[in-house]
């Protein structure tokens, strides 16, 4: 019985597989499948993905060359309601056998089930039809092919194609082009009507597209247009528009070479029935008229207050309800100034903001005062979003600690708090996860969980006691933003508690730049739990309990005679201040290596389960050429410095506050961290065509620890593995360097990560990728001695680990659904001889969910 449900499982695998192959399954007679386009120029094939994509028919996709949408395509069924009642048709009596059982009407739903139908309706959804050859369309891809070089300055191009019969029903289509000699841009002149016009091309020619020499393209007269409008108006010639530069191109008499003659003509309009032409006008704002609560619904403004700030007049059909300072500060019109876009454009932004707005609204009206009408009314109209807004959001969460986590948040917005444009954010959340990798004796599904509170307040301007505007204009559209927040966790066995602050300058230097200054950012780490560090940090207990089975003599460390295991927390504690100081009345001598494991596993302990304050002070800048989300071509570069405890040290020096027994300062009690800190993140994506995407990334960090610190806080530490980083290893599961990740929890406090993504489109949103990541982590000027942990010099570069997989996508357009399986590729913990490909395989391969692309 085995063996021939196997037969029918392969039988049937064969007739799908034998079905699906057949490619012309739904291509009609005299008809013929597009199987391939070849296009040659000067008889040399082209792979130019630029010049393909004139073609309006292109072959079925394919995934390594077998054509899979097709295939699907051609496993459905076209009509499966027909097939479904056919049965019935040929067969009357079956259908009142099926009634019997099921109702008439049941019988007939079954025609809509997915077996019948949904399967179908998915495959033909899912699929791709067969791309027959269309003589129509390959006229259109031949004439698209012919404007395509003609806009490269070839004017005599010559194009045809041929239809090359494969096999039955299939076909390629070769295009031959013949685009001869290119045309140069020779003699350039200018003809402008208007003489202001004429005088201010002259002041901005250099930067001029069109340049003699240069080959002709159309793409360099279309950004020509661009550039003279866009100078244009941004100096004052508020009715220009690109339609009013044409270009006079003469090839008459010339040897591929033309003659370039801008024009660009008066202006003119229409006035009644007539139309009329006069030379263009170079309009100043003779008023900035802001009118506050403005409502898109009613017809008339009803102004009841108003005021004049600064040569700015603020209209309010109720009590004006800002200090007109906050709303002034984002205006960039300026009364008296000449009409400029980039001004309305940069005001716009700095409105939208400030968040207490909806999208403004900015026109522009002629003076009806002035006579010569070269003046214009700016009217900036705002519609204030509602005081009070409350919020709530639900999210399911996966992080380097949490494998499973539902996440809830309230939050309340308080607009415009001081009257001066202040947004204030209340905040409270609450997080319940599961984590395999934490200690859970009662084995607890949701062993993780959260609370906190945050405050946040953003002023729309840089609040200093002193000006600032001449380091950072308000062109720069700064901001302050403090924060104050609460949390207690729950999530590595030790409860901590931890209270944070900080006061932050944002900017935008330029357009994609981004700069943040951190004036201060002050956190304490409270431990609730430090003595169930054993419990949680298994790996070092294990070696604490190892060794102690060697050397100690005292039987009340343990928990009976028969386990002879350490006591948490009486026998751990015990055995190791035995070791650190010297007691022997409980020891045998020890091995200087067994000694120094002890010492390594103490002061970890330490590190971990101190309370930790930390007051840092951070810049950091960020530049992109990313447009949009739909950008596939950018890249994104951003750094940090950090310093901690500085100027807490420097007081304590100047006041000569005295050192602990450690020889180091204390404040609140507390041992604080000093440390520098920098970090530099570097991401770049090529777009390949065909939704192909190539992404890179390089990662470097190091936090220095000095002064009154000796190590890098946890907090502030470095790890590596997991969804985001090196996906062939588990959080904290790799290094530090050649260690071999001994530790539950392995961090140090320098990294280097390097990874590479190949990403393709498989079916509709399903998404694949190809992926390697190299990295890894080193203890480095710390006090950690471990000479396979620690970075020494640049042969400890062969410490990187080489971690490579493949990965699937889901695209929810709102967010992408990631799983990554990665494979150990080259691990450094290995023997030298062992690190290659010796855990190749999926037993020792790490499977990673994640929620968004990893960079």
């Amino acid at each position: 019985m085995k063996k021939t449900s196997t037969k029918i499982t392969a039988f049937i695998l064969i007739a799908i597989l034998i079905c699906a192959c057949n490619a012309v399954k739904r291509v009609p007679d005299g008809k013929l499948l597009l199987t391939k386009n070849e296009i040659t120029v000067n008889d040399k094939t082209i792979k130019d993905e630029n010049v393909f994509n004139q073609l309006y028919q292109k072959p079925n996709s394919t995934l390594l060359g077998y054509r899979l949408r097709l295939n699907l395509y051609n496993l459905a069924n076209l009509n499966p309601d027909s097939t479904y009642q056919a049965k019935f048709t040929n067969n009357p009596g079956k259908f009142e056998r099926k009634s019997k059982w099921l109702s008439e009407k049941q019988v007939n739903r079954l025609g809509k089930s997915f077996w019948y139908h949904g399967i179908h309706d998915f495959l033909k959804r899912t699929g791709e039809p067969p791309i027959i050859i269309d003589k129509e369309r390959a006229d259109k891809s031949l004439l698209r092919l012919k404007y395509y070089y003609f806009n490269d300055g070839f004017f005599n191009v010559n194009a045809t194609y041929k239809i090359d019969t494969l096999s039955i029903k299939k076909a390629k289509i070769k295009y031959a082009i013949t685009p001869g000699n290119a045309y140069f841009l020779d003699s350039l002149r200018t003809t402008i009507l208007t003489p202001a016009l004429d005088s201010l091309y002259e002041t901005n020619k250099s930067s001029t597209f069109i340049k003699s020499g240069n080959q002709y393209k159309t793409e360099d007269f279309e950004n020509e247009k661009n550039r003279i409008t866009t100078h244009f108006r941004n100096n004052g010639v508020y009715y220009f528009q690109p339609n009013y530069v044409t270009f006079d191109i003469d090839t008459i008499k010339k040897v591929n070479q033309a003659n370039i003659n801008l024009m660009i003509n008066n202006y003119s309009y229409q006035e009644q029935d007539s139309s009329r032409t006069e030379p263009f006008k170079i309009y100043k704002i003779s008023d900035v008229n802001i009118y506050t609560d403005y409502s898109p619904s009613t017809n008339t403004i009803k102004i009841t207050d108003s005021t004049t700030y600064k040569n700015f007049n603020l209209y309010s059909q109720e009590k004006l309800k800002y200090k007109p300072r906050a709303i002034t500060n984002a205006i960039f019109i300026t009364k008296g100034g000449l009409f400029a876009d980039y001004k309305t454009v940069l005001t716009t932004r700095y409105l939208n903001n400030l968040k207490i707005f909806n999208y403004p609204s900015i026109q522009y009206e002629v003076d009806p005062r002035d006579s010569t009408a070269q003046s214009l009314i700016a009217k900036v109209y705002l519609t204030p979003r509602k005081k009070y807004s409350f919020g709530t959001t639900l999210d399911v969460t996966h992080s380097n600690i949490q494998d499973f986590g539902v996440g809830l948040s309230v939050s309340e917005t308080i607009r415009n708090v001081f009257n001066g444009a202040e947004t204030l954010e209340l905040a409270a959340r609450g997080n319940i996860g599961s984590s395999k990798d934490l200690a859970n004796p009662k084995n607890n599904f949701f062993n993780v969980s959260e609370y906190g509170l945050d405050l946040k307040l953003n002023i729309p301007r840089i609040f200093m006691p002193f000006s600032t505007e001449k380091i950072i204009p308000k062109s720069m559209i700064p901001s302050t933003l403090i924060t104050v927040g609460f949390a207690k966790q729950q999530n590595i066995g030790l409860d901590k508690e931890n209270f944070t602050g900080a006061l932050s300058y944002n900017w935008t230097p330029k357009r994609n730049y981004t700069a943040r200054f951190d004036l201060f950012n002050t956190q304490f780490v409270r431990n609730l739990n430090p003595q169930n560090y054993f419990n949680v940090y298994g790996s070092s207990y294990n070696a604490l309990n190892e060794i102690s089975k060697e050397y100690n003599t005292n039987s009340s460390y343990y928990n009976n005679d028969i386990d002879k295991d350490l006591l948490i927390e009486e026998g751990t504690v015990g055995f190791t201040n035995d070791v650190l100081t010297g007691n022997a009345n409980f020891l045998k001598p020890l091995e200087p290596a067994d000694f120094q494991s002890v010492k390594s596993i103490e002061e970890r302990r330490l590190r971990l389960t101190e309370n930790d304050f930390i007051l840092a002070t951070s810049f950091t800048f960020s530049k992109t050429t990313k447009k949009d989300l739909t950008d596939n071509t950018f890249y994104l570069f951003k750094t940090k410095i950090e310093s901690a405890g500085t100027v807490l040290s420097a007081f304590a020096a100047t006041t000569n506050q005295n050192k602990n027994s450690n020889g180091n300062y204390k404040i609140f009690n507390l041992e604080y961290s000093e440390y520098i800190k920098t970090e530099f993140d570097y991401i770049k994506h090529w777009d390949l065509s065909k939704e192909k995407i190539f992404a890179f990334r390089s990662f470097f960090g190091i936090a220095i620890p000095f002064g009154n610190s000796d190590y890098i806080p946890f907090s502030r530490s470095y790890f590596s593995g997991g969804s985001n980083d090196n996906r062939a290893w588990q959080p904290y599961g790799l290094g530090p360097g050649s260690s071999g990740a001994l530790d539950d929890f392995n961090e140090a406090n320098m990294k280097i990560a390097i990874s590479g993504e190949y990403r393709f489109k498989i079916l509709g949103s399903l998404k694949g990728a190809l992926f390697a990541d190299a990295g890894n982590i080193w203890n480095v000027l710390d006090n950690v001695e471990d000479e396979k942990s620690t970075f020494t010099q640049f042969k400890d570069l062969k410490d990187i680990a080489l971690g490579t997989g493949f990965g699937l996508r889901y695209d929810l357009s709102f967010f992408v659904i990631r799983f990554d399986l990665g494979f150990k590729t080259y691990n450094p913990a290995n023997e030298t001889n062992k690190r290659w490909f010796r855990e190749y395989n999926f037993a020792n391969s790490v499977l990673n969910f994640g929620i968004n692309y990893p960079f």
